[in-house]
């Protein structure tokens, strides 16, 4: 398999959103990586028809879940039903048993439906009473929160964080790409929208992931990513400044989810290797969710951004 087979993928997304090529490209490598997405934006930035999208051009089920205050983990997980004909209980599976699921406003349920959500997402199987049932081997979570609303908002626990692969952050669109937007939906009230004319087996998606496995990393890169990531833990032998600006660091976990999407990277580059930069690409999103600051660095307005990308510049390539 080759990127040209996964192209019919981004075209199909790039139909239905305008922009946002960063975005797209996350999505490829979290399906690619077998990770799970977190997506942070704004309201009304195309986020939920970007992930439909997605699910539209892969060959499995797909389902929404608008998460709520009142929602229970019995709503994601499923729940034992009495058979009165048969005597016994039945388990009804819930929609964390589809392939693709999309946590809408992951942000606003109680802790009880995060941690369902957090076994699923880490163990790849739910636990109902005394009984765990594995889920499809496709399965991905993509899980959308806005960044600014705190009213009704619970924070995510930094244990389900580490969980997501990548954090992508959707931006306003430019005023070109707005004006491409409006031209969009005059499109669509006139034509409805049509689905792609070949969806990705999961079988190809499978044998892709396969390949960008095969990638072939140098060892002294993986020094590299090892060396990213201790810095985050130890920033003040870096700059006097970064070690005031962060609290805790990533977790080995973001080593091993730097290496994954990097060969992702290179093998949509069309790449045999992973290079430096490909590394370079996906560290800020990787890492960004996964470092906690203090309160003096955001007193100085500095995100996790500019703290990643200035770790970059000052962590040597071997």
């Amino acid at each position: 398999m080759t990127p040209t087979d996964l192209k019919f993928v981004r075209d199909h997304i790039a139909s239905r959103i305008i922009g946002q090529e960063s975005f797209i490209d996350s999505m490829l490598i979290c399906l690619l990586s077998d990770g799970h997405l977190l997506v942070e934006g704004m309201p009304g930035l195309a986020k939920t028809t970007a992930v439909k999208a997605l699910a539209d051009a892969l060959e499995g089920d797909f389902h929404r879940i608008q998460f709520t205050p009142d929602l229970l983990p019995s709503d994601l997980i499923g729940t034992d039903i009495y058979r009165h004909e048969k005597g016994e209980f039945e388990f009804r599976p819930g929609p964390l048993f589809h392939n693709i699921l999309l946590a809408d406003e992951v942000n606003r349920a109680p802790a009880k439906v995060q941690s369902a959500l957090l076994e699923s997402m880490a163990e790849h199987q739910i636990t109902v009473g005394l009984r765990t049932y594995p889920l499809p081997k496709l399965f991905m979570v993509l899980a959308t929160q806005n960044p600014v609303e705190q009213e009704g908002t619970y924070h995510l626990p930094e244990a389900q964080l580490d969980r997501f692969l990548m954090q992508a952050v959707v931006t306003y669109p430019s005023r070109d790409e707005e004006l491409r937007i409006l031209e969009l939906d005059a499109q669509q009230q006139k034509e409805p929208d049509s689905p792609p004319p070949t969806r990705l087996s999961q079988t190809d998606l499978f044998e892709m992931r396969r390949d960008v496995a095969g990638i072939y990393l140098d060892p002294k890169l993986h020094s590299y990513i090892v060396d990213l990531v201790q810095a985050t833990r130890q920033p003040k032998l870096y700059d006097a400044d970064l070690g005031r600006w962060c609290r805790f660091g990533a977790s080995p976990r973001a080593s091993i989810a730097v290496a994954r999407c990097a060969r992702a990277r290179a093998w949509l580059d069309g790449e045999s290797f992973v290079a430096p930069h490909h590394i370079q690409a996906v560290a800020p999103e990787i890492l960004r969710h996964r470092l906690l600051l203090t309160f003096e660095a955001e007193a100085e307005g500095v995100t996790t951004d500019v703290f990643v990308n200035r770790l970059l510049t000052l962590v040597a390539i071997p």
